[in-house]
This record gives C-alpha cells, sequence and structure tokens, in this order.
C-alpha cells in the first residue's frame, strides 16, 4: 500500500502523487506502469518515494481515483514481468464499472461481502471464478442476478485497503480477462454487411 500526496485537477485531466516505498527498493521510472487501487496508471514523474501520474478524462469518468484525497491509502502494484510467478489471475488495470459494497459480514478473522453487480457483466462472473476489486483478485464464492459475493482472508484485509472498506463503499471491479473473451466469442453472431447487400437467398443455378 502506499498513500496520496495530492491530486490536482485540471481542464479536462488531473495530476495524481503518490508516495510508497517498494519491498525490493526499486522504483518505478517513467513510462513505467503503476496499478492504483486497480486502475493502470503511466508514471509521468518518479519521485523519492512516490511517483506522479496524470489521469486522463476517461480515467476520471470510469473510477473514483478523483476523490481520493491526501494521506489516505491506496493498493499499489507494479506491471508483471514476463516469467514472474503468476499468484493471482491475469489482471489489466482496466476498470470496468465502479460497483458498491452492498453488505458486510463479518466471520471471525475473515469477512464475507455481497457488492453490487452491473446487468452488463453478468455474463462475466461465476461462482468460483476470478473478479478484482480495487486490484486485488478475489475468488466469486455465490453470485445472483444483480449481485455477487467473496470471501476475503485475514491477509488480505491486512494488507490492502479493502480492510478499510466500509458498506456502501465505490469499489473498482475488474472482470476477469478470459470471461471476456468468451463472452465476446459466444455472443450472438452480427450480419455481414455483404449479407445486407446481397440476401441470403441461394444463387441461381
Amino acid at each position: 500500500m502506499g498513500r496520496v500526496r495530492g491530486i490536482v485537477r485540471g481542464d479536462d485531466g488531473a495530476r495524481l502523487s503518490a508516495e510508497m516505498t517498494w519491498p525490493d527498493g526499486e522504483s518505478p521510472r517513467r513510462g513505467h506502469s503503476v496499478a492504483v487501487n486497480g486502475a493502470c496508471l503511466t508514471v509521468l514523474e518518479p519521485e523519492p518515494c512516490g511517483f506522479i501520474a496524470d489521469l486522463s478524462p476517461e480515467t476520471l469518468a470510469r473510477t473514483a481515483l478523483v476523490e481520493l484525497r491526501a494521506g489516505q491509502r491506496v493498493n499499489l502494484e507494479r506491471a508483471l514481468r514476463l516469467g514472474d510467478r503468476l499468484g493471482g489471475h491475469l489482471l489489466q488495470g482496466h476498470v470496468d464499472a465502479l460497483v458498491r459494497l452492498l453488505a458486510v459480514h463479518p466471520q471471525g478473522g475473515f469477512s464475507r461481502w455481497r457488492v453490487s453487480l452491473p446487468g452488463e457483466l453478468r455474463r462475466e462472473v461465476a461462482r468460483k471464478g476470478s473478479i478484482a476489486l480495487h486490484g486485488v483478485s478475489l475468488t466469486v464464492a455465490e453470485v445472483g442476478e444483480d449481485w455477487f459475493e467473496v470471501a476475503l482472508i485475514p491477509e488480505t484485509l491486512q494488507a490492502t485497503v479493502l480492510g478499510e472498506c466500509r458498506q456502501g463503499a465505490k469499489l473498482h471491479l475488474e472482470t476477469d480477462v478470459l470471461a471476456k473473451y468468451v463472452v465476446s466469442a459466444t455472443a450472438e453472431p452480427r450480419r455481414s454487411a455483404i449479407d445486407g447487400l446481397f440476401g441470403s437467398g441461394a444463387a441461381d443455378a
């Protein structure tokens, strides 16, 4: 986790400044990708123990990053190197939707969450499939028509900002990239432009 130093709004976008210390001491360089609460940003200026990144109008429209305040903690993750061990599932740093934490059910040191699910993403979420909230890889425990549930272990609650979230919180949702391709591949096929021109009847012999 890192902390927000500040966010400055401009005419179109905004600029985020964050501070952190990576466990291996290797700070990101200009042009590197860093996910902030699961949203992929490009490092504009490296700083001692931190970095600066621009937030485009698209990022502002699709995420809650602009609502961050100085001193607030955020999840930070560098891009995966080819050949690195994959401990979760593949994430692209794309925010598919802003969702709400509907209910929190503590279970000892564990917690079970119910989260809202937009209808257009329902086909991309499956029981025991993968999901990401604020960039944290999780397994779907149950799924309904407009909600899904995840079970959080104590380590996740302690090592990420999810442990600070309360009912009603806005969360960045990213569905599994494999599910996206499956849904796209099995979608109703569109009529070809050629079909529209020549019709679908058999050709004359």
